[in-house]
């Protein structure tokens, strides 16, 4: 069964004008175009968005920006996670007034917080809004993991309903569904490891590859839970070359590119991260040629 945002969620990448200034407009087009090619919600501000190299007033313009697209159409999940609890708080607090659907909070990064410090930070930012809170667990970003027995901790705060999880770890992740409470769902934090996670009774995917092949990777989810995994299984193994040349350098240098390259809004990344180079330009044009997108 899909979770409670669907289950296919795009991390949506933040379009910036030739200028690096925030494309509001392109934001709206691109949300539009998600919805229209199977997206069920989309994160607003997590790390395929750069949320890092984002203001306080940006973070709140795309927000309300992209909330407005979604009316009617699918959920809209902010990320609104940074390595300060009080921050996060108050950009949380504000999420929730400009109707945010939910919230996507990452672990604090840089300052490596030992697991009760977890704990306190995610309880703190639950009591303190209403919708529901997916934690992010992705520590080759940022330095820390939520371990089993935390995130079991987590799982039972009425409003922390679910986990991204990055880590690739198919062997927790079995464990921690076998564990968990019923209403705790896991998603995929890497379109690579979806079909294996689905198998094993995660909700969905928060995809990258969704904003390029969003339709497919629907069908994917579709037949799995369905219970057709031989047709799913070749789906995956038609979109791997695409999942694999997305992460050929730091994302989203990649998917901006390639939505480039289609003709969809995206721009160029912010510093510190740099456009792709001529010869990864080359690559992601075969993948998408390889795609049949091009």
């Amino acid at each position: 069964m899909a979770g409670r945002f669907g289950a296919v969620v795009t991390a949506m990448v933040t379009p910036f004008r030739d200028d690096h200034s925030l494309d509001l407009e392109g934001a709206r087009r691109l949300a539009d175009h998600l919805f229209e090619h199977g997206s069920d919600s989309l994160v607003v501000a997590g790390s395929t968005g750069e949320s890092p190299t984002l203001s306080h007033k940006e973070k709140l313009e795309l927000f309300g920006a992209v909330i407005q697209a979604a009316q009617g159409r699918g959920k809209v999940v902010c990320g609104t996670g940074t390595y300060s609890t009080a921050e996060t708080l108050e950009l949380s607090r504000e999420a929730e007034k400009l109707g945010a659907d939910g919230l996507l909070l990452v672990t604090p990064y840089y300052n490596k917080p030992p697991q009760r410090g977890l704990v306190a930070h995610y309880t703190r930012i639950a009591s303190a809004v209403s919708i529901p809170i997916v934690a992010y667990n992705i520590p080759g970003r940022t330095g820390v993991r939520i371990e089993h027995e935390t995130l079991l901790e987590l799982a039972n705060v009425p409003n922390i309903i679910g986990v991204k999880d990055s880590t690739g770890d198919f062997q927790s992740i079995s464990r921690l569904i076998t564990e968990e409470p019923p209403a705790f769902e896991v998603y995929s934090g890497d379109d690579w490891a979806t079909f294996g996670y689905m198998c094993l009774g995660a909700v969905g995917v928060v995809s990258v590859a969704s904003h390029l092949v969003g339709d497919r990777i629907r069908q994917l989810t579709d037949l799995v839970a369905g219970g057709d995994i031989p047709a799913a299984r070749k789906i995956h193994e038609e979109l791997s070359p695409l999942f694999n040349t997305l992460f050929i350098t730091t994302n989203p240098i990649p998917v901006k590119t390639a939505l480039g390259i289609l003709g969809l809004p995206a721009g160029p990344p912010r510093l510190p991260l740099v456009p792709a180079t001529k010869q990864e330009r080359a690559r992601i044009e075969k993948a998408l040629v390889d795609a049949r997108l091009l």
